[in-house]
This record gives structure tokens, C-alpha cells and sequence, in this order.
């Protein structure tokens, strides 16, 4: 069987595959851009996977006037920058002993060894530089079937990495059959192993939740979450009631996913410092857990905010709600958006100023809102 598609035809990809096994080492497309190949969705990141030590790699890469990049030396991994395009080059490894994230690795020239050291079976998917596929551990198989399986032991692969338990659920999210549940051996390993995601840093829990939460619909798999404990152990007090309707509201609102709109939903305790979220993500989970905890019509939602912001609100405040949403509602969002308040400050001088200019500002602005945006400069003052 072979993979397609423009980027493994590009010619600064092959330029870099060429490099290596003109050499008389192997070359491996491997991981996310083979398993995306397979599925037909976009490829953005290419890894690739030798025998040849990192040393060679930046060897070659100079002698063939590419650019390699030490980016990851203590892990075998050389970036070679073809034609602007990066490609990270890793040495095939073996674990020699684990403890958390931390392992001591081994170079080998198995592909083998290399495979059984990755986390899921669809994840150790490899292809050489002509696309054939080479399958070592069955992972075709479990990819097309939707199954999101451990490699070998469940346990054995979670020790290695507590943080696989959360990528456990978001490629389940991302990839997985909804209508088949968890892997049953995985999920067993996880409910076993959930006080060890008090050691993982929180940049890499807040990132590995973002990604969750992107998925056309993680709600399967953050119910999952809450069942075995994983998700009171990384959100405390959160809790999925409102995720599903979420999900659902979006699609009749037109919304596409969106993980601070969905965090909004889940609650919890201190989310933003538990996840190190950025500022930028912290002031929009709290501006939509203000308004949504409010009654602004969405009639102001739209006019203070814009439609998809308003939006957002107005359908998280109906998810936590359990209440109908109405379509119609973004029409007269996204008119309340295009609404302009005629009076200005300058209207005012005359008779206020400061503080008390604001607030006869305000004052007004909110008897414009309430009238529909109907009242006008002459009606106000």
C-alpha cells in the first residue's frame, strides 16, 4: 500500500530523503504525516526517521547544501531546512530505561525497536520516500477502524510519559469511533496511573486540553475523562454536563470549534493558572464565563461585542442552561453589530464632565440598547 499526496512529492522533501539514503541509510516518513496521508486530512509538520546518528545527518545535510538545525540533540533529532521547508530528522532509538518523562534512549537501526518505543499503534505508521507503506506493529489496521491503542503495554507506555494519558483522549477525540468507545485496556492503564498527572508541567496539560478541546466534538471523550478520574484531576470542580449541548448549539449557530468557548463550558477552579493558559486565552475564558453567568439580551451581546464573540456567549449561556437556541438569533446579532450610538461625548460637554460625563454616557447608551436601537440623538438628549 502506498501514501499520496503533495508533500511527499515536493522535491525539497525528497531532496532531503535523497540525502540520506544516497548514503546508504534508511529514510522513513513517519508518525502524524503518514497517519494524515491515510486519512486524507492536511499534512503540516514532516518527520522523519533513520539509522543514520545525528552527527551523519548534519554531514549530509551541509554536503548537500541543506540547512540542519540541532534542534533536539539529546533526542536524536536533527531539523534539515530544504527550500525553507523543515523537516525533523530523528534517529530510530530504543528505550533503555524510563522513569516519567524522562528516558535513557539507544540509537538502533531497527525500525522495529523504534516503533515499540512510540505511543499508539497508529502513530508507529511508517513509509519510505515512494510512499509504500511499512506497518510493523499493525497500526493500519487500528487506524482504520477508529482505535486508539497503546503500543504493546498500556501501563508500560503511560509510565513512560504520564502526559500520553491525555493524548490517550485527544486522539480519541480527533480520531477515534465515538460509537466505539475507549480502547478498554487503555482506559484500564489510565484509571491506574491518574495521580501520576500531578507531575506533568502545566504548559504541557494546558496545551494537550487546547488540542482536545479543538476536536470537531471532544464531548466523548471528556465524558470518558470524568468517568476514570482524569478529568477532576487536571480541572477540579470542572464538570461536562453543558459540553454536549455545547457541541450541538454550535452547529445549528454556524460556530466552528473553539477550546476557550468549550473550557467556558467545563467550569473548574483556578482553570487559566492550572493550564498556563496565555493572556490573551485567560481574557476570553473570562470575559465568556462573566456574560454568560448575565442576561444581556443578545441584541446587546452582539452590539457590545460583535456577532462571533456575542455569539459565543449566547450559546454557552443556552448549553449551561439546557434551553433552546434559536437561529434566528444571529441575524439580529450580527444587525446589532452594524449599530452605531448617536450621541457622542462631545453632545454632553455642556452639562457634565469627568466621571459624571461617563456615566450620563452610559446611562444613555443603555436606553438606546433597550429601545432596539430605535431612539435617536434628538429622542436621548
Amino acid at each position: 500500500m502506498k501514501i499520496g499526496g503533495d508533500w511527499i512529492d515536493r522535491p525539497a522533501t525528497q531532496a532531503v530523503c535523497r540525502m540520506i539514503e544516497d548514503a546508504g541509510h534508511q529514510a522513513l516518513f513517519v508518525g502524524g504525516c503518514v497517519r494524515n496521508s491515510l486519512l486524507n486530512k492536511p499534512v503540516s509538520d514532516i518527520d522523519i526517521a533513520t539509522d543514520a546518528h545525528p552527527e551523519t545527518v548534519i554531514r549530509l545535510a551541509e554536503a548537500a547544501g541543506l540547512k540542519p538545525v540541532p534542534t533536539g540533540l539529546d533526542h536524536g533529532t536533527v531539523t534539515v531546512v530544504s527550500d525553507h521547508v523543515p523537516h525533523e530528522v530523528t534517529t530510530f532509538r530504543e528505550d533503555v530505561e524510563t522513569y516519567g518523562r524522562h528516558a535513557v534512549v539507544a540509537y538502533s537501526d531497527d525500525v522495529m525497536q523504534d516503533a515499540r518505543r512510540r505511543d499508539f499503534t497508529m502513530n508507529a505508521l511508517y513509509a519510505r520516500p515512494d510512499g509504500m507503506l511499512v506497518d510493523p506493529l499493525g497500526g493500519l489496521s487500528d487506524l482504520k477502524a477508529r482505535r486508539v491503542r497503546f503500543i504493546d503495554d498500556p501501563n508500560q507506555r503511560i509510565r513512560e510519559d504520564y502526559l500520553r494519558i491525555l493524548r490517550f483522549f485527544r486522539f480519541h477525540a480527533w480520531y477515534g469511533d465515538p460509537d466505539m468507545g475507549l480502547d478498554a485496556d487503555g482506559l484500564a492503564a489510565v484509571s491506574e496511573h491518574v495521580d501520576g498527572l500531578a507531575g506533568l508541567s502545566r504548559e504541557r496539560t494546558g496545551s494537550e486540553i487546547v488540542k482536545l478541546l479543538t476536536a470537531p466534538d471532544p464531548a466523548p471523550s471528556v465524558a470518558a475523562m470524568r468517568a476514570c478520574g482524569v478529568l477532576a484531576a487536571v480541572l477540579p470542580g470542572s464538570d461536562d454536563r453543558a459540553l454536549a449541548p455545547l457541541v450541538h448549539l454550535e452547529q445549528i449557530a454556524g460556530l466552528e470549534p473553539e477550546p476557550m468557548r468549550r473550557l467556558s463550558s467545563l467550569g473548574g477552579d483556578m482553570v487559566a493558572s492550572r493550564l498556563r493558559l496565555s493572556k490573551a486565552q485567560s481574557k476570553r475564558l473570562d470575559l465568556l464565563l462573566a456574560e454568560a453567568a448575565l442576561a444581556k439580551p443578545p441584541m446587546e451581546l452582539g452590539y457590545r461585542y460583535g456577532i462571533d464573540p456575542g455569539l459565543d456567549i449566547v450559546v454557552l449561556r443556552h448549553a449551561l442552561l439546557e434551553s433552546p437556541f434559536d437561529s434566528a438569533v444571529r441575524q439580529i446579532m450580527e444587525q446589532a453589530s452594524h449599530a452605531k450610538f448617536p450621541v457622542t461625548p462631545h453632545d454632553l460637554m455642556s452639562e457634565y464632565s469627568g466621571p459624571a460625563l461617563g456615566r450620563r454616557l452610559s446611562e444613555l447608551e443603555q436606553r438606546w440598547i433597550e429601545s432596539g436601537f430605535s431612539l435617536g440623538r434628538e429622542d436621548l438628549l
